[in-house]
């Protein structure tokens, strides 16, 4: 069978031209044997002058030799104009000749570009499966590169035709590299931990490609990026590209939750924990145990870490900060100080998700990149943010989700705070989301929060911390199907459907404009809102 990248498409259900794509997917990993590798939901950006040229590639099936053929998918009926063939969108015609011809040039420029002028192969060809073409003398394509509705059973036949397995070559892995860039293959971090892996795609301008581009000696790198953007990713990237060189990586952030979930997806081969971890490794490492059931436990942990000569084995040929926001510059120069003389620094923050007013290290000599596209959030969501954000700030929405209105309730006391929990909960599972789908968030911390006090709501069993930590400093966590965190303890995650919920501002200053900013771009599909009815008012005027 051929192998299919990325991979988790077999489990994703879709209606329209994508179902089609998923159902030529699963024919043509069938059909062809493992001598081929087919690449799908390829996106890149070509920039000409003043002018972006967008282009899509529905797949990219490449050979044991790093010979390419470029297969694009009409699904419908087609028109067969003077000047070639035709698909109709939003009542405008577009010809397949030249923008089958406008693809291959320029991926065929890309290529040889990433591969230093190397000779490899690239040809196209058009899949339409519902139309059968009437005059492929006049399609404005060579007929043998057309596979209509008449022969589409044919399909992976014509492709070995035009595309035989061919012999090995070392050109082979540099394709593979250059096709996964242009996919963008990292995985989204993000993700409430136990969902499934959710592959992204990224236009060609995104973070985890041109962070990647820069050319620094040596390689100190501070990327300051909204909520979104990608610098989650970014970090993954680094890692990654890491361990596949023989290297050894140090990734390192705030929140516990992020530090697991990246620690589970990440490849083997370095270290991925939060702050408070790395510390408890230094002192296990020398044979010193941390004893977290005693009072100010975490505070002694930092002291007796920084206290301790760095072990050879804690120098790292990559170190990655996560949430850099969250370090003050006595933690950042602790983590700092693990880095190789030669390595590869890469500091991420978002001033905006910064909770703890705490102050970054100095970092002079660095370079700087900032990222201000959010390509998580909907855009309504953005709006909204957008509207309290002080004007020198501001956020791209670049999300594809545009009709995902903001939901604003009430509450005047504890009871009505429940009972608009235990409905937001509700309207999630109405619109179709499972327990798995939904995070309560709460706008205070645990201590305060009436709401992560309680494991039910009505038949709602919370998920939530008990602010317990077991006998290793693991976060202990109550029974229960619905996620219930705070937000200072959600933040770098995200999920579908959040309740955000205790927002309780007497006025809207710039603490409750960063409190507001994380919780709310935790969502990536559905948000409601939870807050005091003073502070309810102020919302619905900002949502217009």
């Amino acid at each position: 069978m051929a192998h299919i990248i990325p991979d988790g498409w077999e489990n994703l259900q879709r209606s329209g031209p994508a179902q089609r794509e998923l159902e030529t997917l699963a024919r043509l990993k069938k059909a062809l044997s493992d001598d081929y590798t087919v690449y799908h939901a390829i996106h890149w950006t070509n920039i000409e002058g003043r002018h972006a040229i967008h282009g899509e590639i529905d797949f990219v099936v490449v050979n044991r030799a790093g010979d390419l053929l470029v297969i694009e998918q009409k699904a419908g009926a087609l028109d067969e104009t003077a000047a070639g063939l035709a698909k109709r969108h939003a009542g405008k015609a577009q010809l397949l000749p030249v923008q089958m011809a406008l693809t291959a040039d320029t991926l065929r420029a890309k290529l040889a570009r990433s591969l230093d002028g190397a000779d490899v192969g690239l040809d196209y060809l058009l899949y339409c499966p519902d139309h059968r073409v009437l005059a492929p003398t006049t399609a404005g394509l060579s007929p043998e590169r057309i596979v209509d509705a008449s022969r589409r059973d044919t399909l992976a036949a014509v492709i070995r035709d035009i595309l035989p397995p061919g012999e090995p070559s070392p050109h082979r892995a540099r394709v593979d590299h250059f096709l996964r860039d242009i996919i963008r293959l990292e995985t989204d971090v993000s993700a409430l931990i136990g969902q499934a892996r959710a592959w992204v795609t990224r236009l060609a301008g995104g973070l985890a490609h041109w962070a990647r581009q820069l050319d620094i000696t040596p390689y100190r790198l501070r990327v300051t990026g909204t909520a979104g953007s990608g610098k989650t990713q970014l970090a993954l990237a680094e890692y990654r590209d890491a361990i596949e060189q023989g290297k050894r990586p140090l990734y390192v952030c705030f929140n516990r939750p992020l530090a697991d979930h990246f620690n589970r997806i990440a490849p083997e081969g370095g270290l991925a924990v939060s702050f408070h971890l790395l510390c408890d490794r230094l002192l296990r490492h020398v044979g010193r145990s941390p004893d977290f059931a005693q009072p100010k436990a975490f505070e002694h942990l930092v002291d007796d870490a920084e206290a301790l000569p760095v072990p050879s084995d804690f120098m790292f040929d990559t170190v990655i900060v996560d949430e850099g926001q969250d370090f003050d510059a006595r933690w950042g120069g602790m983590v700092l100080r693990l880095a190789k003389p030669d390595a590869r620094v890469v500091w991420l923050e978002d001033p905006m998700q910064n909770l703890y007013n705490h102050q970054p290290p100095e970092m002079p000599g660095w370079v700087r990149l900032r990222a201000q596209s959010n390509f998580r959030s909907p855009r309504p969501v953005v709006n909204l943010l957008q509207s309290v954000l002080p004007d020198d700030v501001r956020i791209d929405a670049q999300a594809p989700i545009t009709d995902s209105d903001v939901e604003v309730l009430s509450y005047h006391d504890e009871e009505s705070l429940l009972l608009a929990v235990k409905q937001g909960i509700r309207k999630c599972y109405s619109d179709g989301f499972r327990a798995d789908d939904i995070a309560v968030i709460s706008y205070h911390g645990h201590q305060r929060s009436q709401v992560l006090a309680h494991d039910r709501l009505g038949p709602h069993g919370l998920r939530r911390f008990t602010g317990q930590y077991d006998l290793l400093g693991l976060p202990v966590y109550s029974n229960g199907d619905v996620l219930a965190e705070s937000v200072y303890r959600f933040k770098g995650q995200s999920i579908p459907a959040v309740i955000f919920t205790e927002i309780d501002f007497d006025t809207l200053d710039e603490r409750a404009i960063r409190k507001l900013f994380v919780g709310a771009t935790r969502a990536t599909l559905k948000l409601i809102l939870i807050a005091t009815e003073p502070a309810a008012a102020v919302l619905r005027k900002k949502i217009g």
